[in-house]
Formats: C-alpha cells, sequence, structure tokens
C-alpha cells in the first residue's frame, strides 16, 4: 500500500452539534507515504457540508512542507465554532505523521 492513515484529535468547544455526539473533534487523513500528499482526508464536524469542506481545504497538501499552510487556510476559510479545534486537530495529525515517518524512515 502507498499511503497512511492518520488521524489527529482536539477537544471541541462548548455549543457545538458536534459536541453532542463527540467530545473530541479528530481529522483523519489517508497520506502518500513517499511524498506526504494529503489524498483526502475527513472529520468529524456535524454537517456533511462541513465534513467535506474541509476534506477540499486539506486535499493536495505535502506534510513534508510543515503544517502551518494548511492551518492557517482552516483560519481563513473556516469561520465556525470548530475553527481551533480544527487547527489543533492538524496539527496533532502532524505530530503523528511525525512519528510515523521518523519510524519508518529506514
Amino acid at each position: 500500500m502507498k499511503t497512511v492513515f492518520i488521524a489527529g484529535h482536539a477537544r471541541l468547544p462548548s455549543g457545538m452539534a458536534a459536541k453532542n455526539i463527540y467530545d473530541t473533534l479528530t481529522i483523519t487523513a489517508e497520506i502518500d507515504k513517499k511524498y506526504g500528499v494529503i489524498v483526502t482526508a475527513g472529520c468529524t464536524l456535524a454537517t456533511v457540508h462541513g465534513r467535506e469542506f474541509v476534506q477540499q481545504l486539506l486535499r493536495g497538501y505535502s506534510l513534508q512542507e510543515g503544517i502551518e499552510e494548511p492551518v492557517e487556510e482552516v483560519r481563513k476559510h473556516y469561520l465556525g465554532k470548530a475553527g481551533n479545534a480544527l487547527a489543533s486537530a492538524l496539527r496533532d495529525l502532524y505530530k503523528q505523521y511525525e512519528a510515523y515517518m521518523d519510524n519508518n524512515s529506514l
């Protein structure tokens, strides 16, 4: 298989629809092993529209270039209550990616 599946997590703020279902927001990403590119992504936002928006926003970014550009894109384009949680989950996903790369760089 040429991809790896990684998840990042963050606490959701109170007062959100997704908070009634989940305590944390999760972003998942299928990532190309060789180039670190996000092939597809998903998240636990409550609406299909929100989940699709996040997927479109993240698709195509290479994690080999860091996480700050995708985090900034989320901050600029996602204006809902979960913005900070999305940014935190992305940073956590990136930490998981770095750990994967450190353990598989042989």
